[in-house]
């Protein structure tokens, strides 16, 4: 990318995408990197600055180590909290170090934006131009250029990653766009037909449904690890693709919607990841392309968004809450099958019905149900039960890579449980989820 940009080296915790966030909110290209990237890798990128994060409490014999090279760049820095001693230890100068800060928690207070800004704009000198109109538009023409009059496969799941990449590709090389809409029997109830019918009438797209429940329920069965479900769950993804592709001739290359928190919590080769996403480290080693293009790799969620409202995309097909694309997959604990697809289908259904009937799936970023592999004791009517737990989950966010529990009022609480133990079949209880992200992670799987 042909854009300014700050890196950010990781030492470890939980501010540091927090600290990327706040460096492109204020329109600067922000990347975060893990301590020990090799010098000429930071060289190539050509940082106009450099910000140290996280890690531990004190510095010691044992913390991590970082190429002492680094500090003898020609490049403004900036520390925080370890980042911070750590260049006290080395004995850095302090006229390389622009500015040296503790407190990186507080990044949303305005003293630490303030210094932020001066970092950037005075210290680093930057323009700012890591605005999303801008990215939409380049991101077209660079599209456009590199795929030429080749064949490209897009992935369309119908949530707002691959919709905003489906949309951008299709602007750049038309009817050189195929989009594959994959129904694996795990999507939300009626979400099958409504995606399908979005994108068959409002886009100017060439669009092919594929029916695959029976397949991807077949290879998912008795399989309880959430890990190798979002594996099995991506390669057969893939495999799909390449069959299609076949079918339509010679295609070059496959687009998917993957964006920065998706490759932040898939981890980096030897690392360990958060989780894998299907279309990250859920991919199979070799797939049949000549490569998988990801235009939304280096966006968070809400700059998502913003390049889709650029792209002329409806706001409420942009302003739909995340939806996973392992889908339901990932929200069924432990083994998959349709039945309790079926029941996790209904109870989500009426938990959705109810906030919005409330007005409130505007003010929540994301909100889903869950089926526990918990059984309980219970009663309907004068008959015992040995029946699932439902956990509802609603959570407020930016970009995904934190998240606050809502204080859904108690009222809505209640209908919602009162309706999921009375109208679906095989629950017969219902729990709220209060944790936030970290520790917990959104998805439960």
């Amino acid at each position: 990318m042909n854009y300014e940009s700050i890196i950010i080296i990781d030492f470890g915790g939980q501010y540091n995408n927090l600290a990327a966030r706040r460096v492109r909110d204020l329109k600067v290209f922000c990347e975060v990197i893990p301590y020990d990237t090799p010098i000429d890798e930071i060289k190539d990128r050509n940082p106009k600055g450099i910000i140290f994060t996280g890690g531990p409490e004190d510095v010691s014999q044992n913390s991590p180590k970082i190429d002492c090279k680094v500090f003898l760049l020609d490049t403004p820095m900036l520390a925080f909290g370890y980042g911070a001693k750590l260049m006290e230890t080395m004995q850095v100068e302090a006229a390389q170090a622009a500015v040296v800060q503790t407190g990186i928690e507080k990044l949303s207070a305005e003293e630490s934006i303030q210094i932020l800004e001066n970092f950037l704009y005075k210290t680093c000198s930057c323009k700012g131009d890591w605005v999303m109109e801008n990215f939409a538009q380049s991101s077209v023409n660079a599209l456009r250029e590199k795929i030429g009059d080749k064949k490209v496969l897009c992935a369309l799941s119908g949530g707002v990653d691959s919709s905003v990449a489906a949309v951008m590709l299709g602007k750049a090389i038309g009817k050189n766009l195929t989009c594959i809409f994959v129904d694996h029997g795990l999507l939300r109830l009626n979400e099958s037909e409504e995606v399908y019918n979005i994108f068959s009438t409002q886009f100017d797209l060439n669009l092919i449904r594929i029916d695959a429940e029976e397949r991807f329920l077949t290879k998912l069965a008795s399989v309880t690890d959430p890990e190798a479900k979002r594996k099995i769950i991506g390669e057969e993804f893939i495999r799909i693709f390449e069959e299609e592709a076949k079918k339509l001739g010679m295609v070059d290359y496959l687009v998917q919607g993957t964006i920065y928190p998706d490759v932040i919590e898939s981890g980096k080769k030897g690392e360990l990841a958060i989780k894998s996403h299907h279309n990250v480290g859920g991919l199979p080693d070799v797939v049949d392309f000549e490569e998988i293009i990801e235009p939304l790799k280096w966006l968070f969620k809400d700059e998502v968004r913003a390049v889709g409202m650029a792209l002329g995309i409806p706001e409420d097909l942009v302003n739909r809450q995340p939806f996973p694309g392992p889908g339901l997959g990932v929200r069924v604990i432990g083994e998959l099958t349709k039945e309790k697809l079926d029941i996790l289908r209904l109870a989500d259904h009426i938990y959705r019905e109810e906030i919005q009937k409330a007005g409130l799936n505007k003010e929540i970023w994301q909100y889903f149900a869950v089926l526990t592999g918990l059984r309980s004791v219970g009663f309907k009517g004068t008959q015992r039960t040995y029946n699932y737990t439902v956990a509802l989950r609603a959570v407020t966010s930016l970009d995904a890579m934190t998240a606050n529990w809502v204080r859904i009022p108690y009222d809505v609480l209640e209908r919602i449980s009162s309706r999921i133990t009375a109208e679906v079949d095989g629950v017969n209880r219902v729990v709220y989820d209060i944790t936030s992200k970290p520790p917990a992670t959104i998805e439960w799987e």
